[in-house]
C-alpha cells in the first residue's frame, strides 16, 4: 500500500476588505494573502476501504465536519476510486485562528489524494475543486504571496515575499469567520486602497509594509476581544515594524527586521499569552 507525506503551511492576510456582500451569500473580497512557514504534516496511507482520521497535536473534529473528510468524500465521489485512505494529521496551526489551518489541510488532500489515485488533474482542476469546498483552499494550493478577489478564489501571484520574519501571537480564543462577516457594516464603506502595500513589497521596504497593513475586520474583532489590542501593542513595543489581526481573527501577526528583535519579542508576548510562533513568509 501506498504511503505520501505532505506538509501543509499556514498563511495570512498582509491586507483585507470586504467589498460587498454578493447574492449567493459570500463576500466579495479585496486580499493580499502570504504563505507562511507555520505547518502541520499530512500522512497519507492507502487501506482497502473506506476513510480513517486521526490527529497528533492541537485537538481537531475528526468527524464529517473535517474539510480533509470532505475533501476526500469529493474527491472520491467525484472519481469513482474505491481504495481506502488513512490520514494522520499533525497539527501545530492553531484552529479557527484567520491562518487557514483546515483549509491548508483540504489542499494538501487535493495534493496528495491526486498523487495516490493517478487522477493527473491539473493545479487549475484543483483549484476549481477546492473552492467548492473552502474559499481559502485555492491559494492554500497556490502558495507564496497573491492578490486574491471573488470570494478569495480569484488569484493573481505577486513578486515573492520571501524570509520576513514573522511573530504569531494567538489569544486561545475561536472566531468563527461567519460571526466575523456577519458584524460588518458596509454601509458607509470606502473601498480600501492596498497599492501601495502591494508596492512596498515590490521594493522589500518593510517599514513601508508595515505602516499598509490593512484588515476591515480588525477593529470589530477588537471590540468583542481587547486582548487583540493588547497584543498588537506588545509586539510594536519589542520593536515591530508592524502589526496586523490575520482573516478574520484572532490571531495577530508582526512583522520584525531581524531574527534578534524577534527572539526577544517572543519572550515579552510569552508574558501576557501561551501560543507564540517565531515563523518566516516562505
Amino acid at each position: 500500500m501506498n504511503k505520501l507525506i505532505v506538509e501543509s503551511y499556514g498563511k495570512i492576510n498582509l491586507a483585507l476588505d470586504v467589498l460587498y456582500k454578493r447574492e449567493d451569500g459570500y463576500h466579495e473580497l479585496n486580499t493580499v494573502m502570504q504563505q507562511i512557514s507555520l505547518k502541520d504534516r499530512l500522512i497519507f496511507q492507502e487501506i482497502d476501504s473506506g476513510i480513517k482520521i486521526e490527529s497528533k497535536g492541537l485537538k481537531i473534529p475528526l468527524d464529517e465536519s473535517n474539510l480533509v473528510f470532505k475533501t476526500w468524500k469529493y474527491l472520491r465521489d467525484l472519481s469513482g476510486v474505491e481504495s481506502g485512505i488513512h490520514i494522520t494529521i499533525e497539527k501545530n496551526i492553531p484552529v479557527a485562528a484567520g491562518l487557514a489551518g483546515g483549509s491548508s489541510n483540504a489542499a494538501a488532500s487535493l495534493k496528495a489524494l491526486n498523487q495516490l489515485w493517478n487522477l493527473n488533474l491539473s493545479l487549475e482542476q484543483l483549484m476549481e475543486i477546492g473552492v467548492k469546498l473552502g474559499a481559502d483552499i485555492p491559494f492554500c494550493l497556490l502558495g507564496g504571496t497573491a492578490l486574491g478577489k471573488g470570494i478569495g478564489n480569484i488569484l493573481t501571484p505577486l513578486k515573492p515575499f520571501k524570509d520576513m520574519h514573522i511573530l504569531l501571537g494567538n489569544p486561545g480564543l475561536g472566531v468563527s469567520s461567519e460571526y466575523a462577516y456577519n458584524k460588518l457594516d458596509l454601509g458607509d464603506h470606502h473601498n480600501m486602497d492596498i497599492s501601495k502595500l502591494i508596492s512596498c513589497m515590490d521594493k522589500r521596504d518593510l517599514k513601508c509594509v508595515g505602516e499598509n497593513f490593512k484588515n476591515i475586520m480588525e477593529a470589530i474583532i477588537i471590540d468583542e476581544h481587547p486582548i487583540i489590542q493588547k497584543i498588537k501593542d506588545n509586539m510594536m513595543a519589542s520593536g515591530s515594524l508592524g502589526t496586523l489581526m490575520s482573516g478574520s481573527g484572532p490571531t495577530v501577526f508582526g512583522l520584525f527586521e531581524n531574527e534578534e528583535t524577534i527572539i526577544a519579542a517572543r519572550e515579552k508576548l510569552l508574558e501576557i499569552i501561551d501560543k507564540v510562533y517565531i515563523c518566516k513568509t516562505i
